[in-house]
């Protein structure tokens, strides 16, 4: 009787207490949100590449280099622009369209139409709030482009 009145209690006390001796789960920290996250997903992102494009062909030292293409061509470089956009900040688009060297060669970009795209795009980015981190962010992920894009000082 003793062994069974021993067992009945141990029994107890491992169903009482048995979810205070197992080890807790280790907590993995969450992931920061991407920049895609932090601009606002696709939808915001589709707004800043309507609004930066809509400043480069209407800038008149930039629209020469949307000059010949028909409304058609147009749709698909504003969708090449916002999935390239919404890829390198982290988002779930794939950019297809070709490399920068092979899409920008014989345009003859200069430095000085670089400078003025940047100054556009910071205009736009300023116009949807985007905060200064953010905006170094995009900034710094657009930079990247510009060795295959500018063809001369």
């Amino acid at each position: 009787m003793n062994l069974y009145i021993a067992r009945s209690t141990l029994t107890a006390t491992l169903l009482c207490f048995g979810s205070a001796l197992r080890p807790v789960a280790a907590q993995t920290p969450t992931p920061a949100p991407s920049l895609y996250q932090r601009l606002g997903g696709y939808d915001a992102l589709a707004a800043v590449t309507d609004d930066f494009i809509g400043r480069l062909v209407t800038d008149s030292s930039l629209s020469r280099f949307f000059s010949g293409h028909g409304k058609d061509s147009q749709g698909r470089i504003r969708q090449l622009v916002l999935d390239q956009l919404c890829a390198v900040t982290g988002g779930p688009c794939v950019y297809i369209g070709r490399d920068m060297k092979t899409t920008h060669a014989g345009l003859g970009i200069a430095q000085a139409d670089w400078d003025k795209s940047v100054q556009r795009l910071v205009a736009t980015l300023n116009k949807f709030t985007v905060p200064p981190k953010e905006q170094q962010e995009v900034l710094a992920a657009v930079s990247t482009l510009k060795g295959d894009i500018v063809e001369r000082p």
